[in-house]
């Protein structure tokens, strides 16, 4: 084919599975950073007087209608520097994308919470169960029961938002891809297809997997 080049398609192969390793680790440690501190703002702002409460939706609800990628410039160029930190580019993006989604997970844990029958909530307080057990043993099991499906959709869409880190020097997957266009002066279509199908292969049998979570839960 004149369109394709086996030859740097063959070359671009590993660079962009090294890239995609390094997509996965940011989508991964970012994602378990998401779902613990989304759950951390969801008790809070259930549980916490309003002088917390308030403050904390207000700074929730600017990160989550802001977009991600002035979030880093942000981080990376401006707070990292002024306070003398350290971190690589790839910690500031996998912290940054991590409180970004946090955000929305808030939001679902909320829903879930706020979706625990009456009678759950009744029935802790007539056993006189203490606030921890009571939350950790009834009250969460059930609301994350419910709301598993739309914290791995919240996943898969954070895989397909790493790209953006690339903004910040992060090698990741589409970032090889570029560097590889520039370093040989040419737009090669490989570099961008097989990065394309490298990302359906790894996204479409996670959102069937999410798919099936999702009827298996609701029955």
């Amino acid at each position: 084919m004149s369109w394709w080049n086996s030859q740097a398609a063959a070359d671009l192969l590993p660079l962009l599975l090294e890239g995609f390793r390094i997509t996965l680790l940011a989508t991964l440690l970012g994602s378990l950073l998401a779902l613990s501190l989304g759950l951390v703002f969801a008790f809070v702002i259930r549980t916490a007087p309003g002088y917390v409460r308030r403050p904390l939706g207000w700074v929730l609800q600017f990160i989550r209608f802001t977009p991600p990628i002035a979030q880093l410039f942000f981080a990376f160029y401006v707070i990292r520097p002024s306070l003398g930190i350290r971190a690589d580019a790839l910690t500031v993006g996998i912290i940054v994308l991590g409180v970004h989604y946090a955000t929305y997970n808030a939001e679902i844990y909320r829903a879930g919470i706020e979706g625990v029958p009456k009678g759950q909530w009744e029935a802790v307080t007539a056993l006189s169960l203490p606030r921890g057990r009571a939350w950790f043993d009834v009250i969460l099991p059930q609301a994350v029961r419910r709301v598993a499906p739309s914290l791995g959709n919240n996943v898969i869409i954070m895989f397909k938002e790493v790209p953006v880190l690339s903004a910040i020097a992060v090698t990741e997957m589409i970032r090889v891809g570029k560097e590889y266009t520039s370093l040989h002066f040419a737009y090669y279509i490989e570099a961008f297809t097989i990065a394309g199908l490298i990302y359906l292969a790894a996204s479409y049998p996670t959102s069937l997997l999410m798919r099936k979570l999702e009827v298996r839960l609701g029955n």
